[in-house]
């Protein structure tokens, strides 16, 4: 007896597609995280780790540790992740301190479009940003973990952080639920060829493969933005070097009420990271 058709078939008039059924499952697959044995899972955990230091300010505390990060890098087993680390502590290592904070503000402050806080990205100027921005809160609050108070729970170093304590399922569940802000903020850094952009190659390399989904939601995101409720906020103008907004490029606004801004780049001195 032939097997009986799906009710979504049978809905459609028409067979189920058994390539477009099978392509599903490799695509569910693929996405899905791998079952790592102890020793990988310790690798992986001190790749993100990695990450997320060399994503921090670069404050005197940073800088002082640099012979230690570089070496640290240096132990860890071939791979594509291993390498863009390395290649991006030797350029940390040959700079001035002074310089380093300058191009981080300069990267990470003052260019909107590689911003370090992730739900911007997904939800933009609206109100389903506070609430995502409460869910990471209560996410790491049930995992046992305090954040401390020092950054928004959306700020990549602290993502990195609960992914290398918690581990690769739902540790890691923010960093795929943000896969195409990520993507964004690697090309903006390649764009701007800055040295970070290392540090965000080597965290997708941990990460599945883009899917052509993917690939054309950072598109669009590049083209318009993300999405804005238009909450009284100032027109779009110039935002540091090359960031003036012509139509149809993407330069998010400076707030987004009605979270907490982050914190202004004059003042990184002020106050630790």
């Amino acid at each position: 007896m032939s097997p009986l058709p799906s009710p979504s078939a049978e809905r459609l008039g028409r067979p189920p597609s058994i390539p477009a059924l099978v392509r599903t499952r490799i695509r569910a697959a693929v996405r899905r995280p791998a079952r790592l044995t102890p020793e990988e899972a310790e690798a992986r955990s001190l790749l993100l780790r990695l990450c997320s230091l060399l994503l921090q300010y670069p404050d005197a505390e940073l800088a002082a540790a640099r012979p230690v990060l570089t070496a640290t890098v240096e132990a860890l087993p071939p791979s594509p992740a291993a390498e863009h680390l390395a290649a991006f502590t030797a350029w940390l290592a040959d700079e001035e301190p002074e310089a380093l904070e300058r191009h981080y503000v300069e990267m990470f402050d003052l260019r909107r479009r590689s911003s370090l806080y992730l739900t911007y990205y997904l939800h933009g100027d609206t109100r389903r940003r506070g609430m995502a921005l409460l869910t990471l809160n209560q996410r790491y609050r049930a995992a046992g973990w305090d954040t401390d108070g020092g950054e928004l729970p959306d700020h990549l170093p602290v993502v990195l952080e609960f992914a290398a304590l918690t581990g690769p399922g739902a540790g890691e569940a923010p960093l795929r639920q943000h896969r195409r802000g990520l993507e964004l903020i690697h090309r903006a850094l390649t764009d701007s060829d800055s040295p970070y952009r290392h540090v965000l190659a080597a965290l997708l390399t941990l990460m599945p493969p883009p899917t052509e989904a993917d690939r054309a939601a950072v598109d669009q995101l590049v083209a318009e933005g993300p999405p804005d409720e238009e909450v009284g906020l100032d027109p779009y103008g110039t935002y540091g070097d090359g960031e003036f907004a012509p139509p149809g490029t993407f330069v998010p606004p400076m707030q987004a009420p009605p979270t907490r801004v982050p914190p202004a780049p004059t003042s990184r001195t002020e106050g630790p990271r």
